[in-house]
């Protein structure tokens, strides 16, 4: 039986890996901040849905939160802080908690799970476009988004022979976000002629799970929008 394990799978992309990953049956664990949440949605997504409370943005709390946890086939980290965060308007608090849940959280639950990694154990971690595009108060997220780019060249050595690589979703169009709006501003920049979508984003990231000669990548997954 695998295991996969989708920290930040309560809500958004992370809550979509974790069905298409308990749909396949595959035992999941999700891991959400508060344990009602993570409970709620494990329980939504099917009867092999474990949940656990794992708050990134108080990494020293992480390993303790993740002792129960047997073995790791698959590891999915997809949790954020999505906020604007200019110069002109900056929150140093909001812009501590952002960069430490994505290169501090992340970094301690690989190094908390790696002595639990089968031989084939994979992980993906979640950058995003704003590193390659940034926007009106990206500031923070774009910085953090690079610095994911860095974090997964460092942690394919340090943790080989397994492997761990980044998927930098675009905007996806059948998100709830943007499903119902209209015109979206980078639909007639994007080569295919559309938004990405949800499948495409989880396909992308089953792909850098099972495909075991790719290493320490960025995949992009937005239409190509980034060469515009």
């Amino acid at each position: 039986m695998t295991t996969s394990i989708v920290v930040g799978g309560s809500s958004g992309l992370g809550r979509a890996v974790a069905q298409r990953f308990a749909d396949r049956g595959d035992t999941v664990i999700i891991t959400s901040r508060t344990a009602a949440r993570a409970d709620t949605v494990a329980s939504e997504i099917g009867d092999t849905t474990q949940a656990l409370a794992v708050d990134l943005s108080r990494p020293e709390t992480i390993a303790a939160a993740l002792a129960d946890i047997r073995e790791v086939d698959n590891l999915v980290i997809s949790a954020m802080e999505q906020g604007a965060n200019s110069l002109a308007d900056f929150h140093i608090a909001e812009a501590i908690k952002s960069a430490t849940i994505k290169l501090v959280g992340y970094t301690e639950t690989v190094r908390a799970l790696h002595d639990r990694f089968t031989p084939g154990a994979s992980v993906v971690l979640f950058g995003g476009l704003a590193k390659e595009h940034p926007y009106p108060g990206s500031t923070v997220v774009s910085a953090a988004n690079g610095g994911i780019t860095a974090l997964v060249k460092t942690l394919a050595i340090e943790i080989a022979p397994h492997r761990v690589n980044a998927i930098h979703p675009g905007v996806v169009g059948d998100s709830p976000k943007w499903r119902d709006a209209p015109d979206h501003p980078h639909l007639p920049r994007t080569p295919i002629g559309r938004l990405v979508t949800t499948a495409e984003i989880i396909d992308a990231i089953d792909f850098l799970l099972r495909n075991t000669g790719v290493n320490a990548i960025d995949l992009f997954v937005d239409g190509g929008l980034r060469v515009t």
